[in-house]
């Protein structure tokens, strides 16, 4: 009885996406002895590997591309004289540059910084503007919703007003007796499609 070849019991192909035909070409050419003859047949595969894309081959930078993935494909061991530098097995082990990110101090992460960003341009309003007490209120209202995302239990309005006071360095002063949502009234609101009320949009109905 013939053993039958399973692919999990294969070597692992380098690129997949040229097949297994491609890798056993150039594992082939790694085995014949003769120079020329291992460069003529990869001129060959690389002619093969083209007709899979056409409408790049005749690209330059695209021929580049199928020489480099001659030399992945051999694990950077075939001996031939490549037209253009050959990849180094460094560049893909490689570990990845880190990004930097911008660091940014957020006093409460359960209010965000966004959050933070527009109490502090509320605070900057006169006290004379009608858009300040509105704006104070709104932004109490979404807070203590944004408070009970992290922390489904019951907060108090006096812990949100004095962390709005805190958060505008105590420019903002609202009113202790300022009554904020109710909690199951918070968690039955749901936003109509289509419509979105923004803190902005409120403000420009008050003035």
């Amino acid at each position: 009885m013939l053993e039958r070849d399973y692919n999990t019991q294969r070597k692992k192909m380098k690129l997949p996406e040229y097949g297994r035909s491609i890798h056993k070409m150039v594992d082939h050419i790694m085995q014949i002895e003769n120079r020329e003859e291992r460069i003529l047949a990869v001129k060959g595969v690389i002619d093969v590997m083209g007709m899979m894309y056409p409408y790049l081959r005749d690209i330059n930078e695209f021929k580049h591309k199928l020489w480099d993935h001659i030399a992945i494909m051999s694990d950077f061991k075939l001996d031939i004289d490549y037209p253009y530098d050959p990849p180094k097995p460094e560049t893909f082990i490689e570990k990845p540059r880190l990004i930097p990110y911008q660091q940014s101090d957020i006093k409460f992460r359960h209010y965000g910084k966004i959050m933070e960003n527009y109490i502090a341009a509320t605070a900057q309003l006169d006290d004379e503007n009608p858009a300040k007490p509105v704006n104070t209120e709104l932004l109490a209202n979404q807070m203590k919703k944004t408070y009970l995302v992290w922390n489904k239990d019951a907060v108090e309005d006096s812990k949100i007003l004095n962390d709005m006071v805190f958060l505008s360095q105590g420019k903002l002063k609202p009113d202790p007796e300022m009554h904020l949502q109710e909690v199951n009234d918070i968690f039955k609101q749901q936003p109509k499609k289509g419509k979105i009320t923004t803190i902005s949009n409120q403000s420009r109905k008050h003035k």
